[in-house]
């Protein structure tokens, strides 16, 4: 693992050589996992390194872990991409940040940035937001991911307005939550999808229609719940039935794909062109910092104000790693899985 050399402007007084880190050699299986020491990293200039408070996993690590998502990985590799945590060393060239300050950063773990899953994670300082006072680690850890996603997604890419008309498609997991959180705040009409367990969960995220996503009858009930048309399909199913979902959309709506990375569904070409529909992929792994910026804000407004709410499954430490990729890849939970040191 390579490190930056040069000294940093201000460290805490306990900065350790080594630290606890689960990392992989060679992408692959959770197998692939390991778990043991590799030396703290130390910041360039403008860079900072933290102690890790909280992180979390969701299927993004899985596909990066895996080779799935083709990205820069150099080994050994931390795995993980969210991090809350504890400032405890800054670069020369970093002015607004210092030891002792609460961070967080959702966008490691990818690009050639090392992951989150050690006791001290090294952050790019324009990568790294200030956490509001009075939220907890946890409570940031389980929202960062699907938070960040859902307001790129809406804003940055789909264009959202307030009056629309947004569907989701798999509304209980924790991008579709966040997306209903988000997408109400901002003065949009939500309506979505999810199993019978979670629907109450999706009312309380500011779904005004949930429905039963197994219903027989599912477009139909989505239709008599949006009588004025659908501006926004989200979609994180997987499901694509363009031919069932087309027809519900207001012309000039857009569709944000957000999963099925192996599906092949048929798509009605002429149901697309005549209603001017936009069909687009969103993988927030591509964002910019201008776009994890613009959502850094939305989501401290909104975890400030007590807003944005997330659910945690589970909770592991980095020496469950493995097991907690296991999980995550083999069990239907409700909610995130918390990383701990």
């Amino acid at each position: 693992m390579s490190h930056a050399q040069q000294p940093a402007s201000q460290q805490s007084a306990t900065f350790p050589e080594r630290m606890r880190a689960a990392y992989v050699r060679s992408l692959g299986g959770p197998e692939n996992i390991e778990v043991g020491s590799l030396p703290v990293p130390r910041p360039g200039p403008t860079d900072l390194v933290v102690r890790m408070l909280a992180s979390e996993v969701n299927h993004v690590d899985l596909f990066v872990r895996s080779g799935a998502y083709p990205t820069h990985t150099p080994f050994p590799f931390v795995i993980g991409r969210d991090v809350v945590g504890t400032v405890v060393a800054t670069g020369a060239g970093v002015s607004d940040l210092r030891p002792g300050d609460r961070v967080w950063s959702n966008s490691l773990g990818v690009g050639g940035r090392q992951g989150t899953f050690a006791e001290y994670v090294l952050i790019p300082a324009e990568r790294a937001y200030r956490l509001p006072e009075n939220v907890a680690a946890e409570d940031a850890a389980v929202v960062l991911h699907g938070a960040a996603t859902a307001q790129i997604g809406l804003f940055r890419r789909a264009k959202l307005r307030p009056g629309q008309t947004v569907f989701v498609a798999g509304g209980g997991g924790a991008v579709g939550s966040a997306v209903a959180q988000i997408a109400a705040d901002a003065g949009a009409r939500v309506v979505a999808s999810a199993s019978a367990d979670d629907q109450q969960w999706c009312r309380s995220c500011g779904a005004e229609h949930v429905i039963d996503y197994r219903d027989p009858q599912l477009y139909q009930r989505i239709a008599e719940a949006t009588p004025q048309g659908i501006d926004l399909w989200w979609d994180n199913s997987g499901r694509h039935d363009f031919d069932s979902a087309l027809p519900l959309l207001n012309e000039g709506a857009t569709m944000v794909l957000m999963s099925g990375m192996q599906a092949r569904p048929v798509l009605p070409v002429g149901q697309v062109y005549t209603r001017e529909v936009t069909i687009r992929g969103f993988a927030i792994s591509n964002a910019g910092v201008d776009d994890l910026a613009e959502a850094a804000a939305t989501i401290n407004r909104m975890l400030a104000a007590g807003d944005l709410r997330g659910r945690a499954a589970r909770t592991y430490t980095i020496d469950q790693a493995r097991q907690a990729h296991e999980t995550i890849s083999t069990e239907r939970l409700r909610g995130r899985i918390l990383i701990h040191p």
